[in-house]
């Protein structure tokens, strides 16, 4: 059932919690979840309370990301130093995730701080976007957020804004979605006028849409280098798929790209384990080394929130793990 009421928020938050306990693996997409509809419930005490579980494990995969949907919870219910804390705190560590800087920037533009969100979205951009390269998923709606403060403070366009017109899709223009004076046309009692405003609301609806969900239509496995020698270790008939970790690396790079070509959009990559590829052939009642076994786990851990948009941006950390940016790994070809 869809939630609806804050009693569906808190039900679906008790479901999601459960989940975490039965799969500790995706503990961390499942409590930010979960305390999402324990915001959206009204619970906001308890929904800080998660953050803060979160914010203790010593292996979150997007620590600054929880941090900022802590500071935007807190200050939602009256804890605004606490919040501006933890705010100033990301933006001096500079995070290569564009969520999280997309939600302090939007943070700041609910509490109308407009030249503070507009620093932030513009931070942001230039930690994660290389001229004249294809602007990634991810960051998409960073261009989109820093277009509509950019239009809430008059400001003429740049060539961010320009940048952002380009990548939009919707038939509505991000100029009419972003024009501050189109609410008032709510007011009227022209009907036309009415129907072009649900036309460009539904156009708004569909983009913020789209943005939440982040469907991977194709999540393509990724091995690290041990769980990937303790694979063939345990599974020897899989090493024709696997032949070394680097040329597994560079297949897996080769087959987004040629995807990417072919015009598959939303792509993304999830990352495996054994024991938990091993629960997953369990659970299919099939062997673990059934080849064709390997991209249902793919597609099942994607389902499970654990796909990582790709291509990440230039200057973040290549996907691969190595720690050096994109374009001076795996992005570099």
């Amino acid at each position: 059932m869809r939630p609806d009421t804050p009693a569906d928020h808190t039900t679906e938050a008790e479901r999601l919690l459960r989940t975490a306990a039965r799969y500790p693996e995706d503990r961390e997409p499942l409590l930010l979840r979960a305390a999402a509809h324990l915001e959206l419930a009204g619970d906001r005490a308890r929904a800080t309370t998660l953050y803060g579980e979160l914010l203790g494990s010593p292996d979150l995969d997007h620590p600054h990301l929880v941090k900022a949907l802590n500071a935007a919870n807190l200050w939602e219910y009256g804890h605004e130093a606490e919040a501006r804390a933890i705010i100033e705190g990301i933006r001096a560590a500079a995070p290569l995730d564009p969520a999280a800087w997309e939600v302090v920037a939007g943070t700041l533009e609910n509490h109308d701080e407009l030249e503070a969100a507009h620093d932030c979205f513009s931070t942001a951009l230039a930690l994660l976007l290389t001229p004249g390269e294809e602007v990634p998923y991810a960051t998409r709606s960073l261009l989109f957020g820093r277009h509509r403060v950019r239009r809430l403070m008059g400001a003429d366009h740049d060539a961010w804004d320009t940048l952002a017109d380009t990548v939009h899709t919707a038939a509505v223009p991000l100029d009419e979605l972003h024009d501050p004076k189109r609410l008032w046309s709510l007011g009227s009692s022209d009907p036309g006028e009415l129907r072009a405003e649900i036309t460009r609301l539904r156009a708004e609806l569909g983009a913020y849409r789209t943005e939440l969900s982040r469907p991977f239509p194709v999540a393509l496995l990724h091995w690290p280098a041990a769980e990937l020698d303790e694979l063939l270790a345990a599974y020897p008939q899989l090493r024709d798929e696997y032949p070394s970790h680097p040329e597994h690396l560079a297949r897996l790079e080769a087959a987004l790209r040629d995807l990417h070509r072919a015009g598959t959009p939303n792509l993304g990559i999830v990352t495996g384990t054994v024991p938990s590829y091993e629960a997953f052939a369990a659970s299919e009642a099939a062997s673990p080394t059934a080849p064709e076994l390997l991209p249902q786990y793919a597609t099942t851990l994607a389902a499970r929130g654990r796909a990582v948009p790709w291509p990440p941006a230039r200057n973040a950390p290549c996907w691969c793990g190595s720690d050096r940016p994109y374009r001076e790994c795996h992005g570099g070809g």
